[in-house]
C-alpha cells in the first residue's frame, strides 16, 4: 500500500519508440486536500477509486489504496468531481530490472505537458535514465495531477 515513485519532465517523444502499450485515461478528484486525495479514474473502459495519503517531505513516498469500481458509479462520481478533469495518454515503457516508466502526455488544459514516473521497490533503488528524460520534478507540487 506504499507508493515510491520519482517524476521527471520529458524532453522529446523518443519514448514512444520504446513503449510496449498505451492507455487513454480520464480522471477527476473528489478531494485534493494535502493530507489525502481521492481520485476517480477511467482507464480503457475500467474504473478505479484511489485514495492517496500525504507525500513524504521529499515527495517520493506515500500511502496509496486503490479499488476497481463499477463504470456507472465512476461516471456518476466524475460528475461531482472538483473542477479540472484531467485527460491524458499514458505510455508504458519497460525498463531495466523489471522496472518501467509511465509517460503521460496531457491533453486539454494541460496539453503540451509530458511527465514520466518510475515506481521503485525501495527509495534508493538505482536505475539508469533514458535520454528522453529531463529535469527531475519529484516533490514539486506543481506537477502533482491533483494540482492540475
Amino acid at each position: 500500500m506504499q507508493e515510491i515513485e520519482r517524476k521527471f519532465l520529458v524532453i522529446n517523444d523518443d519514448y514512444k519508440l520504446e513503449a510496449s502499450r498505451f492507455h487513454h485515461i480520464i480522471q477527476g478528484y473528489l478531494s485534493r486536500v494535502p493530507e489525502r486525495t481521492v481520485r476517480i479514474r477511467i482507464i480503457d473502459g475500467r474504473a478505479f477509486l484511489t485514495i492517496k495519503g500525504k507525500s513524504s517531505a521529499d515527495g517520493t513516498t506515500r500511502l496509496e489504496w486503490e479499488k476497481e469500481i463499477d463504470m456507472d458509479e465512476a461516471r456518476s462520481l466524475l460528475e461531482i468531481a472538483e473542477p479540472g478533469i484531467i485527460e491524458k495518454v499514458r505510455y508504458i515503457i519497460p525498463w531495466e530490472n523489471d522496472l518501467y516508466f509511465e509517460v503521460d502526455e496531457f491533453l486539454g488544459n494541460n496539453e503540451g505537458l509530458t511527465l514520466a514516473e518510475i515506481e521503485l521497490p525501495q527509495v534508493d533503488t538505482f536505475f539508469t535514465k533514458p535520454e528522453w528524460l529531463g529535469k527531475e520534478v519529484t516533490g514539486d507540487k506543481r506537477y502533482y495531477n491533483s494540482q492540475m
